[in-house]
């Protein structure tokens, strides 16, 4: 006989084909249960919003060192310390976003990919969506 109309396995494919399909559903559907991208987005703004206060603290770190004002103290220190500090905490957080962006968008073609797949099985398996 031939498959039936749905596209599912027909009665001559037999219960392995059907056992194998339904095995490939379950596994798909606990790798798309959860979205890892959403939480590497969710790192990547916080780690973006950290890094624009700490350009915030640059800027005005280095606005009391070399800024002009009716007030203005001449600095200390030779170095300008906190300005650099606070220059390399912004490059390394806008840096660890920017991966964390970047792994997230891998994660949501592999996601979308496996997602495309299950419609695919639940198709050829009769399941409704």
């Amino acid at each position: 006989m031939s498959a039936p109309a749905n596209g599912g396995p027909g009665p001559d494919g037999g219960a392995e084909e059907l056992a194998a399909l339904r095995a490939e559903h379950d596994r798909l559907a606990a790798l798309v249960a959860a979205r890892r991208s959403i939480d590497e987005v969710r790192k990547g703004s916080y780690l973006a919003f950290f890094g624009a206060v700490t350009s915030g603290l640059t800027i005005k770190f280095a606005w009391d060192r070399w800024g002009f004002g009716p007030r203005h103290v001449p600095p200390k220190l030779k170095f300008p310390l906190l300005v650099f500090l606070a220059l390399a905490a912004t490059l390394v957080l806008g840096a660890r976003a920017a991966v964390a962006f970047a792994r997230a968008r891998r994660l949501m073609h592999v996601e979308d990919r496996d997602f495309a797949q299950l419609k695919d099985l639940r198709e050829k398996l009769g399941i409704g969506t």
